[in-house]
């Protein structure tokens, strides 16, 4: 139960036949959660969003009923800002948008994005406290995912704005690309169009773990890093339409840019699979193409 009264919330856990002495008191107190009866304590602390400030916390034995007073966390900024932290770090933002295509384990998230693992792991635990990120486990192995739809749309949402207030987002994007200049962006209504006239062929740049979790139908996997070894599978005299994670990703630019070096007429999808999924469009699971 937590009642709020004015500046300072009072929160009255019950807990039945748990001993709670000055020990366990001192020991909360110092923010030892993880002890005995303070591991249910820290918890009710943590789920209420009671701001432990020592000075102000008193904890009051009694028979089963515990009362702790502390001041209420500032408001709901206060609470929205934890999700500013963690974007505040750009391989957040970029491993947010990695987990946005498929679950990952650790080591391979450290592959996708160049860091440690021990980087990585660090990252991970502050975007799952502030519930960005879920966890399930598959023997001895972890596996992480984007916590919701929702994050992923807040990634995209980050990025338009990025794009709408930020010249410096397209310029790196052009710079990408052949002689500094944008390449053609095809929508997702035109990109059907195209397939279904059998005008294009749409290649999935992305790594092939995403590519199994989810892609457009028909799209060949043919990853970034392996792209230039494998262009005899696109074929000649055809227009190509590149993809990744999304507007903001720079697989697809560099997949153009690479293509067009090669005389090809290469184009790329104007936004990415996330958006894909959210428009309600068909996707193909596994490592098999489909159909549009």
């Amino acid at each position: 139960m937590a009642d709020v009264k004015g500046t300072t919330r009072i929160l009255k856990i019950r807990l039945a036949a748990i001993e709670f002495g000055s020990r366990e008191k001192a020991r909360f107190l110092r923010g030892e959660y993880a002890y005995g009866p303070c591991r249910e304590l820290g918890a009710k602390i943590f789920e209420y969003g009671i701001n432990l400030q020592s000075s102000n916390i008193s904890v009051i034995n009694g028979s089963m009923e515990y009362e702790i007073v502390g001041p209420l966390r500032a408001d709901i900024y206060e609470q929205l800002a934890r999700i500013g932290k963690i974007v505040s770090h750009p391989k957040r933002i970029e491993l947010l948008e990695v987990l946005c295509q498929s679950e990952r384990r650790v080591d391979s998230l450290a592959l996708a994005t160049g860091l440690q693992v021990t980087t990585v792991s660090a990252h991970l635990q502050a975007m799952r406290q502030a519930r960005l990120v879920e966890t399930r486990r598959e023997g001895t192995s972890v596996y992480y995912r984007a916590a919701g739809a929702e994050v992923c749309e807040f990634v995209k949402a980050l990025g338009d704005l990025a794009r709408a207030r930020l010249a410096e987002v397209d310029q790196i994007l052009r710079e990408i690309e052949v002689g500094g200049q944008s390449a053609e962006q095809v929508s997702r209504d035109d990109l059907i169009a195209r397939v279904r006239r059998g005008d294009a062929v749409v290649i999935d740049v992305r790594p092939s773990e995403e590519y199994e979790a989810g892609h457009i139908p028909g799209a060949l996997s043919l990853p970034l890093e392996h792209l230039e070894a494998r262009l005899e599978e696109i074929g000649t005299n055809v227009e190509v339409v590149a993809y990744c994670r999304g507007p903001l990703c720079l697989l697809a630019p560099q997949a153009v840019a690479i293509l067009r070096r090669r005389g090809m007429n290469a184009q790329r999808l104007e936004d990415g699979m996330p958006e894909w999924r959210q428009a309600g469009l068909a996707v193909a699971l596994g490592t098999e193409p489909g159909s549009m």
